[in-house]
């Protein structure tokens, strides 16, 4: 699948992560927010979205929201 058909996710998650994690999650980059943590990367399918999830849960982090938004149509991804 090229980029332009992928999907560009922003996780918000309560408290604050390293930037170092962000190749454990895929190479989604990670920013600071108010305390809490902006995952914000592209997945290419539901299945990839449900691993990142997962990883979430592993941490024990608390999920704040999921915004998904089209490639194309964001300069986020």
């Amino acid at each position: 699948m090229n980029p332009s058909q992928e999907n560009c996710y922003q996780i918000r998650v309560k408290g604050l992560l390293d930037p170092k994690w962000a190749d454990w999650f895929d190479g989604f980059s990670i920013t600071a927010l108010d305390g809490d943590s902006l995952l914000t990367g592209q997945v290419p399918d539901q299945a990839a979205l449900h691993g990142i999830i997962a990883k979430i849960r592993d941490l024990g982090l608390t999920l704040v929201f999921i915004q998904q938004e089209k490639y194309h149509e964001s300069n986020l991804c």
